[in-house]
């Protein structure tokens, strides 16, 4: 087969295309999630490219694959914004935005949060075993996240020049102007962008199809991030959509009805929570290895999503007085508040 030809049927599994001439590019990643969406938005002068992907080889094999079956080049890239800034969907930024030229858009609150992860001097690993140290995680496995941490600092590089946007604003894209909305909780900083007369929603990972967005309580955006992300879920309801674009999967029309799934499963998990806790004062380790251990099977990734979204529902529920909690030998044990 030639390279060309490999090429050509790779950019074919790969790409998608959809209305109005925009194209739906699925980058792979090395995780689960087998792929994140970009997308490429035709506009009067090139293209805009939303959430580019995460840097690694594969990926940029298929970006080459997927530019040349359709005729296009890196300076055809015009402009790249990003929905937020998870390394799946921040990644490649500065890698096309040195091949194109393009300026690069996304929230100030994103941008520290990248910052605080990969920028020089970064503390985050160290707090996030400090966290976890505190909420019974062994030292083994803490030690196995950090590790797996260090390994995106390359897939992120180099990191982009960022020209901040902000929610609440409107951005003309594919001729057509779409109104910026805060959607946190998955993502502080994170935006979805809606144009009220298609009614198109670009979702980012706020409302995915068949997947739970993680929620996490992580150092350095203390708060309730589960509370957020349900009223977000709540805001975002009240558009009427015809058409998501999210970050993984495909395109799907029942923007309402995930919303209403979504929020069901959380409620589940709350409830499932404490009633654990009812049982018997458990540290959030204890309640994580419950509730996922067994699917983790030993992968420091899906361990610190899984930890991190465990610890913000335990967060939502002390906040809401359902489970109190208290330092046994320097572990917070968690129990449910009898009524």
């Amino acid at each position: 087969m030639t390279m060309n030809k490999r090429k050509a049927e790779e950019a074919a599994v790969h790409s998608a295309s959809w209305q109005e001439g925009w194209l739906q590019v699925k980058v792979p990643v090395p995780f689960s999630l087998k792929w994140v969406n970009s997308y490429l938005i035709p506009e009067q002068q090139g293209y805009t490219l939303i959430d580019p992907g995460l840097r690694t080889d594969e990926a940029i094999n298929v970006w080459d694959a997927v530019l040349l079956r359709h005729g296009l080049h890196w300076k055809d890239i015009t402009r790249i914004v990003l929905t937020h800034q998870h390394p799946d969907h921040y990644g490649l930024a500065g890698y096309v935005q040195e091949r194109s030229g393009a300026p690069v858009f996304m929230t100030r609150g994103a941008h520290a949060y990248a910052i605080s992860l990969w920028g020089e001097g970064s503390v985050f690993s160290q707090q996030l075993q400090s966290l976890y140290a505190e909420h019974g995680m062994p030292a083994a496995l803490r030690a196995a996240i950090a590790e797996n941490l260090e390994t995106f600092v390359n897939m992120v590089s180099p990191q982009p020049e960022v020209t901040y946007f902000e929610a609440g604003s409107h951005m003309m894209l594919g001729g057509l102007s779409w109104l910026l909305i805060d959607a946190p909780g998955h993502a502080n900083g994170q935006l979805c962008f809606y144009q009220k007369e298609r009614q198109w929603m670009i979702c980012g990972d706020q409302v995915l199809p068949d997947i739970s967005p993680n929620v996490s309580f992580v150092p350095g955006e203390e708060g309730n991030p589960l509370k957020a992300f349900l009223n977000s879920l709540h805001e975002l309801g009240q558009y009427g959509v015809k058409l998501a674009f999210p970050g993984h999967r495909d395109p799907f029309t029942d923007f309402q009805g995930r919303i209403a799934e979504l929020r069901q499963h959380h409620e589940q998990r709350l409830d499932k929570m404490a009633a654990m806790l009812a049982e018997e004062p458990r540290s959030a380790y204890d309640v994580c290895e419950a509730l996922f251990g067994s699917r983790l099977n030993g992968n420091a990734h899906q361990w610190r999503f899984a930890m991190s979204e465990t610890l913000a529902h335990l967060v939502y529920l002390e906040r809401n007085a359902r489970i109190t909690s208290v330092s046994v030998d320097g572990v917070y044990q968690y129990s449910a508040v009898t009524p």
